[in-house]
C-alpha cells in the first residue's frame, strides 16, 4: 500500500529522479522505481500541494560571458528587511534570496547580464531604498557545487543503478557560443514558468514546431546555457535548517577546500567569490545539532579552513521562484 506519510523516501526517491531528469516522464521514472505512473502522478501533485514541488528553467550564470553572477548582502534596519527582501525577490535576475541574521539581513545571488544591470542595481537603485545600511557585493568566481548539480544527487535516495538509468544520455556540445538568443526568449520564458511544459504546449508558446522545439532545447541543455531545476521545501523532508557559511580559505588551499565541501552531503551550494571570505555554501541540516556537527567535525577540522561566518535562514524567500511573506 503507498504511504501516507508526508516527506517519506518514496517522496526522495521521485526527486532524486527528477533531479536526474525533471522532464523524464512519470512512466519512465515509475518503471525505475517500481511503481505504476499513477502513484508517480499522485505523488508529484502531492509534493506540489505540501512539499513546494516547483520545476522550472533556470539560466545558466556560467554559460554567458556576458553574464556575471554575484552575492549580496543587504544590512537592513529591522522594519525594512521584509520589502527590501520581498523587492529583490520580484526580479527575474535574483534567487536564493533570504533573510539571515536574526532579520537584519537579506542575502541574495543575482545575475547582471550587462555593467548597465549591474549599475543600475548596485549603484541605482538599491543604494537609495530606505532602510538600507550598507550593501556588502561579492562576485561569485567559480562553481564547486549546486546548478545542474542537485542536493539529493548526494543522499543515497535512489541506487547507483537507478540514477544511471535515469540520468539522461549525454548528448554532443553544440558548436557556437553558450548563449540564449532573442528568438530563444519565448521558449524558455515558457519554460521559467514550468520546467514540465509538453512540447505541444511550448509549440503554442513559441510558435515553432514540435520537432524545431525539441531540438532546440536539447541544444541549449547540451550547451550549458539553459538547465531545469527542481525546487522543493527541505522541511518535508526533515531537515529543517538552511544556513548560509562564508568561508575563508588560505589562497593555497582554496580549490582543494571548494571541491572537498562540494562532497559533502550537507553542501546544497559552494563556489568561490571574491571579498573578505574567499567561499560561500549553502548547507542543509536537519536541525541546530546536525549544523554544529557539520562546522565542528567537519569543516572546522578541513585542511586549509581558516574561517568561518554561519548565518542561518531565518526565511526563504526565493530559491528558484518567489514565495511571499504571509501573515
Amino acid at each position: 500500500m503507498e504511504s501516507r506519510v508526508p516527506g517519506d523516501a518514496l517522496d526522495l526517491r521521485i526527486l532524486h529522479a527528477l533531479e536526474l531528469d525533471a522532464r523524464a516522464p512519470f512512466s519512465r521514472i515509475a518503471t525505475v522505481l517500481g511503481v505504476s505512473d499513477q502513484t508517480v502522478a499522485r505523488r508529484f501533485r502531492r509534493l506540489q500541494a505540501v512539499g513546494g514541488l516547483r520545476v522550472v528553467a533556470v539560466r545558466c550564470a556560467a554559460a554567458e560571458d556576458a553574464l556575471d553572477h554575484w552575492l549580496l548582502r543587504v544590512r537592513c534596519a529591522p522594519e525594512g528587511a521584509r520589502a527590501i527582501a520581498e523587492a529583490l525577490a520580484k526580479r527575474p535576475d535574483t534567487a536564493w534570496i533570504g533573510l539571515t541574521s536574526g532579520g537584519t539581513e537579506v542575502t541574495c545571488t543575482a545575475n547582471v547580464r550587462s555593467q548597465g544591470d549591474a549599475d543600475d542595481l548596485l549603484l541605482g537603485k538599491l543604494p537609495r531604498t530606505p532602510h538600507i545600511v550598507d550593501i556588502r557585493a561579492h562576485q561569485l568566481l567559480h562553481r564547486f557545487y549546486g546548478g545542474p548539480s542537485g542536493w539529493l544527487h548526494k543522499s543515497g535516495a535512489l541506487s547507483p543503478e537507478e540514477a544511471a538509468a535515469l540520468t539522461p544520455e549525454r548528448v554532443p556540445e553544440p558548436p557556437g557560443p553558450r548563449v540564449i538568443t532573442a528568438e530563444d526568449e519565448p521558449l524558455v520564458a515558457a519554460l521559467e514558468k514550468d520546467g514540465r511544459a509538453t512540447y505541444p504546449e511550448l509549440q503554442r508558446a513559441t510558435g515553432r514546431s514540435e520537432s524545431a522545439v525539441k531540438r532546440r532545447l536539447a541544444q541549449l541543455v547540451a550547451s550549458g546555457a539553459l538547465y531545469v531545476d527542481v525546487e522543493f521545501d527541505s522541511e518535508h523532508f526533515g531537515f529543517r535548517n538552511a544556513s548560509m557559511l562564508c568561508v575563508t580559505a588560505a589562497p593555497r588551499a582554496l580549490h582543494t577546500v571548494g571541491e572537498a565541501l562540494a562532497t559533502d552531503p550537507e553542501v546544497a551550494y559552494a563556489t568561490a567569490t571574491t571579498g573578505p571570505s574567499n567561499l560561500m555554501a549553502v548547507v542543509i541540516t536537519r536541525d541546530t545539532g546536525h549544523l554544529y556537527r557539520y562546522l565542528s567535525e567537519r569543516l572546522g577540522r578541513l585542511e586549509g579552513v581558516e574561517h568561518v561566518e554561519s548565518m542561518p535562514f531565518l526565511r526563504r524567500v526565493k530559491q528558484l521562484t518567489y514565495r511571499p511573506f504571509r501573515g
